[in-house]
């Protein structure tokens, strides 16, 4: 992959990092606040199944801020863009679909199709 290719995937990466950090931090602090004493179990119930809810989004949001740190590890290892099955490259196009994959598309096929 080329220096200018690579520095536009980790400044994309980087914003992606940030947003993912301050969505994170919102959500810690609204969870934390949202506790309040409710008249009637109806509107308890309908609050915890609300933060069930978010803190499951959280934990997608917590995979992909590590996924997305990885990218930007293996860029500054200069491994990025390098399938990590079979070595060859992963093409620019995939990488803009989804930045922070780790496999070729025949790789990632290969995998679909087995399981």
């Amino acid at each position: 992959m080329e220096a200018a290719e690579a520095a536009a995937f980790k400044e994309r990466l980087q914003h992606e990092l940030g947003a993912l950090l301050q969505a994170t931090g919102h959500a810690v602090t609204a969870l934390t606040d949202q506790r309040d004493a409710h008249a009637d179990a109806v509107d308890a119930a309908v609050e915890e199944t609300d933060r069930e809810l978010a803190l499951r989004m959280r934990e997608h949001d917590r995979i992909k801020l590590v996924r997305v740190q990885a990218a930007l590890q293996r860029i500054r290892e200069g491994e990025y863009g390098e399938c990590a099955d079979c070595g060859g490259d992963i093409a620019v196009r995939r990488l803009e679909v989804n930045p922070m994959a780790l496999l070729c598309i025949d790789c990632a096929t290969e995998r679909e199709r087995i399981r």
